[in-house]
């Protein structure tokens, strides 16, 4: 068997392509950044044709970097930005609109119809989502209403709907091949989560029709598993996972119980709670962790801003030329000087729901420097983080003895501390914070047999640090509470006109 993985890392701002050796080991990476597009207040797009370029060009120069062909490759996994929804046609292979991104907010008022409709209850009974902007289902919906003969379109059949694995599956096999996996499909608020099949009732309610929907599979897939031309090479396509399940696994994160944090575009912090789905009192989400030789499940609070606030930082105000230049600024300063940021820019997530929330700074005095601002910035990221940790304890009925994390903002050791401050509990950072690509890596090699079982892989995981809490808890409650007034100063701002 061929000595590598090859993992494609489709995310929010940028494409990635990492190879991985046996041992879990990253050996080459590639990234491009793309456009994001605003076209109106709450909107975010993507054009979903550089989405794939871009995912193209960085598996060529990934391989190069590794010095390897398509015959080293002994699987091609894929994880991705997750609610994302395209919407192209089968013949041409175009898309027939831009890409509708999950912080798209456009479909706000559908969700309020349907909530004043008592409609949430059920939806979140068969789903487990809650009726929000934030998933794909409203987005198609729109795409179907609004994009010209798009509808009739797509009852005819001409038209695929995808989430981003959905797309580059798609590209990959050139239009042979339409599927999604069932961690990506329990996003899209048209899936029976119970079964995971497609739901009737939801397709009906949101006037889907179903032969614009990929077939579901596995996130593992032994043979026949689909098959992508790589340089001209057939290699399998054995391992699809939304980003935030696939960083789950990659976490080694097996048993119930075990959690992490990704600090990415934005923050995502998955319980896993076995095999069967646990309904959330508190305004959490119940999706699918992945589907191996069974299913798994997942408590899921999302934070819709979080590293996006130090890019925000760069590009927006001008505080910084790198992201990485963020931690010297902010530690310039002993704390934020009682300034707090609260980054919604697009809506609050868990546990808030609030699809007309936006960014608010509050606390500001003469005395203000960019440096506190930066701090706010940096400490809201685990502020909104530490709101979705409480509320998971609540619905799981115990306290969390650790929280791994992974993503570009670990490398951050002020956030970090301030996080485990927050929380009360050891935060552990692993040597390989690639965990996102590395579990779509691992899904990939469990289903050819590069990896043989589960125990192979948390045999690969192993920790780099950890960060002990240091505040008092009486200290960290003033600060949550601080913050929640804060966050109160946020909500239901935005009017739409």
């Amino acid at each position: 068997m061929p000595d590598f993985i090859l993992a494609l890392d489709q995310g929010t701002t940028s494409s990635r392509s990492i190879v991985f050796d046996h041992a879990g080991r990253a050996v080459a990476i590639a990234r491009r950044e793309f456009a994001q597009h605003f076209p109106r207040s709450g909107w975010v797009e993507h054009d979903a044709e550089e989405i794939w370029a871009t995912q193209a060009a960085t598996v060529a120069e990934a391989l190069a970097r590794a010095r390897l062909a398509a015959a080293d490759i002994a699987a091609i996994g894929i994880t991705n930005q997750r609610e994302t929804t395209v919407l192209w046609d089968r013949r041409s292979g175009r898309p027939v609109a831009p890409a509708i991104v999950w912080q798209d907010r456009r479909t706000a008022e559908h969700c309020d119809r349907l909530q004043r409709d008592g409609l949430e209850p059920e939806v979140t009974r068969r789903t487990g989502l809650l009726l929000d902007p934030y998933f794909s289902g409203t987005k198609l919906a729109w795409l179907l209403e609004n994009v010209p003969g798009a509808r009739a379109r797509a009852e005819a059949g001409e038209l695929a709907f995808g989430t981003v694995d959905s797309w580059l599956v798609w590209k990959l096999t050139g239009g042979a091949t339409h599927v999604t996996d069932v961690s990506n499909a329990s996003r899209t608020l048209l899936l029976d989560i119970a079964t995971g099949r497609w739901d009737d009732f939801m397709l009906d309610l949101l006037r889907i029709p179903r032969a614009v929907l990929p077939q579901v599979v596995p996130s593992s897939m032994g043979p026949p598993a689909p098959v992508g031309a790589l340089e001209g090479r057939d290699v399998p396509i054995a391992g699809i996972a939304g980003d935030q399940q696939a960083a789950l696994f990659g976490q080694a994160c097996f048993e119930a119980g075990m959690a992490k944090n990704t600090y990415g575009t934005g923050c995502f912090l998955l319980l896993n709670t076995g095999s069967e789905p646990l309904a959330s009192t508190n305004r959490l989400l119940t999706t699918i962790a992945w589907q191996t030789d069974v299913r798994r499940y997942a408590l899921e609070g999302a934070v819709f801003v979080g590293g996006a606030v130090v890019q925000w930082l760069r590009d927006g105000l001008g505080f910084i030329e790198q992201s990485g230049e963020v931690e010297a600024l902010a530690a310039s300063v002993e704390d934020s000087g009682g300034v707090y940021l609260v980054p919604a820019f697009t809506g609050l997530g868990s546990p808030h729901w609030d699809a007309y929330a936006r960014g608010t700074i509050v606390g500001l005095s003469r005395g203000t420097t960019r440096a506190h601002i930066a701090r706010a910035a940096l400490e809201a990221i685990a502020f909104q983080s530490a709101e979705v940790l409480l509320a998971m304890q609540a619905d799981a009925g115990q306290p969390l003895i650790e929280l791994r994390v992974d993503g570009g903002a670990t490398a951050n050791d002020l956030l970090m501390q301030f996080q485990a401050d927050l929380l009360g509990v050891p935060v552990v950072r692993p040597q390989v914070t690639e965990t996102t690509a590395l579990g779509a890596a691992y899904l990939a090699g469990l289903g050819v047999g590069f990896w043989r079982s589960s125990a192979e892989v948390t045999a690969n995981w192993r920790a780099e640090r950890r960060f002990e809490p240091g505040m008092s808890r009486d200290a960290a409650a003033s600060r949550l509470a601080r913050w929640s007034q804060a966050v109160s100063r946020s909500r239901s701002w935005h009017v739409e006109t």
